[in-house]
């Protein structure tokens, strides 16, 4: 592999490529083909992209004796410091021989750019499963926490010779743990925040001799930030590093395939011992998440010495009850599913500052994610309602949700569309776990978001003069659902974020106008306009549920693009409609009541 070979990588900010402008989409689609390019003439085959982060993007390929290989790059675009972690990874990843960990192959650099080649997993990580399934069961929850805590023994009992070297993984996460469900086998991926442990799990610096312990920088943490959805507040504090962290990311990740959620932040409102696993399991799962360190520890200490002994249990597969969706949304199968992006009130929901100012002088990239999600310091109950969001989003759906926080009651109103039979049952664990999460907040106030189909977004480029360029009007499409009359509803537009300064954009009156009027005909949907500089972005989706009314709907669609042309202002503003007929109450609840695995499953099957 020589700098002739391959001479650059770079892909753009993880999003939507939809949602790039047309010579971003271009640039991306340039550089993903120069990497297949480039590896296929190195002897690869069967080359794809298969993941991207923080620091780097990831692509597999078959090497001529058939073996499984992954290419693991930096980002170039990130400093040099953080480009060297790559190395860093390398090295870590060289010095571990475990059934559960991929293979280490070499690293290469070939001018600014590090290439980390590695075996591939074999296959899907969990959370795609997570996914697609919702809930995990009890048995597999259990079975996979054993199969971490021998992981979590073996780093602990790593040595440099005859010198005990503890290793810390740093990022412990469904993504970054791949099933390979014929084998029944897991692997422990994506190794970028590992380092040896400065403190063992009872808090003594480590060291192999005196002399070592002398020479250390032991007043300083050399620990990484992992995903900050999953890692346990010591490693978000900048602690020094200890195995601890990768019990704080065991925990997090089976929290979060037992409950279908993409983060650790629900467990003081939905707790494990609510999911249905058994009662000792649960236990040691919240322990292990409590606010308190000496319960955390305690528990962890029990999770590492019982969790054997836990894992003999017997838990066979019990009759699963149909959940019904605590909100309902409707199916409407599509040969082409959307490409869903949500977009929310976040700003307006997330009210108190970060006061302590405990992040701002960390530079990780990882943090970059933490703010763009975050950008005011909540509580935990918070995070996790915005994260389920988020999860919401990464299922094709359109529509949108209203949350209104009263005195005792929780109000939501929604129009939900789901376009695949198939995800019918863990899109339902999703919006559940939304809905419980809603429960236990106390703040007072409005939460509203909309999800849309990235691909019918429309962009219109300006020229020199700040004129949209087009050769024919784009359309604003819609589908026609018509329904009876006496489902017809009291009509509701929602203006998104409205008063916030960084995003309000002054809409022309007559779009304004224009939705007023469409206010009156019963449809569902959305419109943001995101106007920049240098072009304007209409994100929308339509369903029309009166067809006696389409022609006076299409014409109203038709002035609102034509008005449009005229926006100057850069920012952004919409509205969204939610016409379901029943607005949900629920009650206010702190935490959900607890469930366990039932002790004698035996009798429960025989009385099938």
């Amino acid at each position: 592999m020589t700098a002739k070979s391959i001479r650059n990588f770079y892909i753009n900010e993880e999003q939507s490529i939809y949602l790039l402008s047309h010579q971003d989409a271009k640039k991306h689609r340039q550089w993903l083909n120069i990497c297949k390019k480039q590896l296929t003439l190195l002897g690869y085959s069967h080359v794809e992209l298969v993941g991207s982060g923080a620091f780097g993007f990831v692509f597999a390929g078959v090497s001529p004796d058939g073996e499984a290989w992954v290419f693991k790059f930096s980002r170039i675009t990130l400093a040099q410091s953080v480009r060297d972690r790559l190395e860093d990874e390398a090295f870590m990843l060289s010095q571990i021989s475990n059934p559960m960990v991929p293979k280490f192959y070499g690293f290469e650099r070939v001018k600014k750019q590090g290439i980390l080649m590695m075996a591939r997993a074999k296959g899907e990580d969990l959370e795609k499963i997570s996914l697609k399934r919702g809930r995990f069961k009890p048995h597999e929850v259990v079975a996979l926490g054993l199969k971490l805590r021998n992981v979590l023994v073996d780093l602990r009992e790593h040595k440099n010779g005859m010198s005990p070297a503890p290793m810390v993984h740093g990022d412990i996460k469904p993504s970054n743990i791949v099933w390979d469900r014929e084998s029944d086998s897991f692997s422990l991926v994506d190794w970028g925040s590992s380092v040896y442990a400065q403190l063992d799990v009872e808090g003594n610096p480590i060291a192999s001799n005196i002399m070592d312990l002398m020479s250390s920088d032991i007043s300083h943490t050399n620990a990484r930030m992992g995903d900050v959805y999953f890692i346990g507040d010591e490693q978000m504090s900048g602690a020094k590093s200890s195995p601890r962290f990768d019990e704080q990311g065991v925990a997090s990740t089976l929290y979060a395939l037992a409950s279908a959620q993409s983060c650790r932040f629900g467990a003081a409102v939905i707790p494990a011992s609510s999911l249905g696993l058994p009662k000792e399991f649960a236990a040691v799962i919240d322990g292990m998440l409590s606010k308190e360190k000496t319960i955390r520890d305690g528990a962890g200490d029990y999770f590492i010495r019982n969790m054997p002994l836990i894992a003999k249990a017997y838990l066979p597969e019990l009759p699963e009850h149909k959940a019904k969706a605590n909100i309902p949304f409707w199916m409407a199968e599509k040969a082409e599913k959307p490409d869903t992006v949500v977009y929310s009130s976040r700003k307006q929901f997330l009210r108190r500052a970060d006061h302590n100012q405990q992040l701002r002088d960390v530079n990780d990239a990882q943090l970059d994610r933490y703010y763009k999600e975050f950008l005011f310091d909540t509580g935990d109950t918070e995070k996790a309602f915005l994260a389920s969001i988020s999860r919401l989003a990464k299922y094709p759906v359109v529509g949108g949700l209203s949350f209104h926080w009263k005195q005792q009651q929780l109000f939501v109103e929604s129009s939900l569309i789901l376009h695949d039979n198939k995800l019918s049952k863990p899109f339902t664990d999703a919006v559940n776990a939304t809905v419980m999460l809603a429960q236990g907040i106390t703040q007072k106030g409005l939460f509203k978001c909309c999800l849309f189909d990235a691909r019918q977004t429309i962009q219109l480029e300006r020229d020199e003069t700040g004129a949209f360029i087009f050769e024919k009007l784009p359309e604003l499409k819609y589908d026609v659902v018509d329904l009876k009359a006496t489902e017809v509803t009291r009509p509701h537009s929602y203006f998104e974020d409205g008063k916030d300064p960084d995003e309000q954009l002054q809409l022309p009156k007559q779009i304004i106008q224009c939705v007023f009027e469409l206010n009156q005909i019963h449809h569902t949907g959305c419109i943001i306009f995101e106007s920049l500089e240098q072009r304007l972005k209409i994100h929308y989706y339509y369903r029309l549920l009166d067809a006696s009314k389409e022609r006076q709907f299409t014409d109203l669609l038709s002035r609102i693009m034509q008005y449009a042309m005229s926006i100057t202002d850069v920012g952004v503003a919409g509205f969204m409609k939610l016409p379901y007929k029943n607005t949900r109450e629920f009650d206010l609840r702190e935490k959900q009541v607890d469930r366990f695995y039932p002790r004698n499953p035996k009798e429960l099957l025989e009385n099938q």
